[in-house]
């Protein structure tokens, strides 16, 4: 496999080489050194330095308890340590014009904590609910939260978790469609909840974010479903829903065996683990924000508080409503021709669990991570002990085979007005056109690719050749370790050969910029942060 020698076109010569192991740059013929590209470097984040560092001391101490994690938190873990490194494989992109080539890196595609592997499928799952799911109508967001067993308890076992969200969907969905005036046989509504496991202190906190269609389509006489909206919510109707949503609840997992209660309390009903199964542990204090592991095991995490008390009322509580532990919040809107608002929202309710920047190591080797927005005693940072923090992480990392994104109503695949009212017209409902083009199941249902990624999330064209405006494409995939060694021994040692060249700065790798999310006089920015991260 003839891979390491890159001959150069006539009248220019190009190079291609790693600066710290990652940055590829090329030479062109006007002798002027350009950043083509600059990869995503994991290996330099202090998230990966911990995880690489600090997870065989979680793993090496829960063995000293005779415990051990599951085999898909282990894999989680090992995935993230290859992730965007050339050290396990990449694939060979090469311009068609000019040849010059860069190396890109494969990513580990998983869902607990990677950053880049969660904003990748923020991207994707943004741009799908905005381009084909949602159609040009007014939506509104929904985030229901829940006591702190029932958390524990969608965790431990994800199918309850499904059957809680269901009763949620038909309480909402029935409300709003008896308030546009319709029955259920005449009305309709859709949703899409994104299921959401973290809050932002890193807790454990599986919650709900249902971005709802703001009202109900109706369909009379053959004709086209109709939308109508419906006025938001007020506080009472709110009060009234979570008190029907925890009363429902509470009897479903009482029929199921798994919840018990009296007239004051109720508590749990579960087979005990095994005591090997070091999860339950975790996870119980993860979502108590008490320490799992160390010498402190127990003991309540720490937490900073660097400003005073929030005293004035919280303006975002107009659309909030609490009963038994169960919090709802509606406050959060999008008209229907704010296609950029609709889309952000998106991204929004998909992001990642970590956020790195966030991420920082005290002068004691304490982890710290701050809060995106302060909690109203005044709380804006939380510290852990490195070996906590990884167990924090071990918590995040969801069951196998578990989806976190479910479609609801009109927007679910099967219902029969699908197809009349989403922007991608496929589903039930629409009749097939001859002059349509035929593609097969695995074309329509495709994922972006990494290309399109990259060109709508960060504005980076990777397609087209930075140095000559040429396409670029995928020449190989190397995967043998043999041959992945020899390339990069190959470019580290052109790299020592050849006279340093100043490095040009990168193009960014944050989105362009955008108006604010939740501006309007319906929302509130504080509120939208802090509903669910407590």
């Amino acid at each position: 496999m003839a891979f390491l020698v890159l001959p150069p076109q006539s009248g220019s010569f190009r190079t291609m080489e790693i600066r710290d192991g990652t940055t590829m740059l090329a030479q062109g013929s006007d002798g002027l050194s350009k950043t083509a590209y600059e990869r995503h470097q994991p290996e330099q984040t202090l998230l990966y330095h911990l995880v690489e560092t600090h997870y065989p001391a979680l793993v090496d101490q829960l063995a000293q308890q005779g415990k051990s994690l599951p085999d898909h938190v282990h894999r989680e873990f090992e995935a993230y340590l290859k992730c965007g490194r050339l050290e396990h494989g990449f694939l060979r992109v090469r311009c068609d014009n000019c040849h010059f080539e860069r190396l890109v890196a494969f990513s580990c595609k998983k869902r607990g904590f990677c950053p880049s592997c969660g904003a990748r499928r923020m991207a994707e799952t943004a741009a799908l609910l905005a381009d084909e799911v949602f159609p040009d109508v007014p939506l509104r967001q929904w985030v229901i939260s829940f006591p702190f067993p029932l958390r524990y308890l969608f965790a431990a076992h994800p199918q309850a978790m499904g059957k809680v969200l269901g009763i949620v969907y038909r309480a909402i969905s029935t409300h709003l469609i008896h308030k546009a005036g319709f029955s259920l046989k005449d009305g309709a509504t859709g949703a899409v909840t994104l299921i959401q496991r973290f809050g932002s202190a890193l807790n454990l906190n599986l919650h709900f974010h249902i971005l709802f269609l703001d009202g109900v389509y109706v369909y009379r006489d053959n004709r086209p479903p109709r939308f109508q909206r419906v006025r938001a919510p007020d506080k009472g109707e709110l009060e009234e829903l979570v008190q029907l949503i925890s009363q429902r609840v509470g009897r479903c997992l009482e029929r199921q065996g798994l919840l018990e209660q009296d007239t004051e309390s109720a508590w749990l009903d579960l087979d005990p683990a095994e005591d090997t199964d070091a999860m339950p542990q975790i996870l119980g204090s993860s979502i108590s924000y008490r320490i799992a592991v160390g010498s402190q095991q127990g003991q309540k995490a720490f937490m900073i508080r660097t400003i005073r008390p929030l005293e004035r009322p919280d303006p975002g509580l107009e659309r909030v409503a609490k009963a038994n532990g169960f919090s709802l919040h509606a406050g959060v809107s999008c008209e229907g021709h704010q296609k950029e608002k609709r889309e952000r929202l998106c991204r929004y309710i998909s992001r990642p669990a970590v956020a790195v920047p966030r991420l920082s190591l005290s002068s004691t080797g304490k982890v710290v991570y701050t809060l995106k927005t302060p909690y109203r005693d005044g709380t804006t940072q939380v510290a852990f002990e490195p070996v906590d923090f990884i167990a924090r992480l071990a918590a995040l990392v969801p069951k196998p085979r578990v989806n976190l994104t479910r479609y609801h109503g009109v927007l679910a695949p099967n219902h029969r007005w699908r197809g009349l009212v989403t922007p991608a017209r496929r589903g039930k409902g629409v009749k097939s056109n001859s002059n349509t083009e035929v593609r097969t199941p695995a074309e329509r249902h495709a994922a972006m690719t990494w290309a399109q990624r990259l060109k709508r999330v960060f504005n980076i064209d990777i397609e087209v050749c930075s140095l000559c405006g040429g396409s670029v494409r995928v020449i190989a995939c190397i995967e043998d370790q043999d041959v992945i060694d020899r390339i990069l021994d190959h470019l580290r040692q052109k790299e020592r050969e050849t006279p340093t060249r100043p490095l040009l700065v990168p193009p960014t790798r944050a989105p362009p910029g955008t108006l604010p999310l939740f501006a309007g006089k319906d929302s509130s920015t504080t509120a939208l942060h802090q509903q669910g991260s407590q």
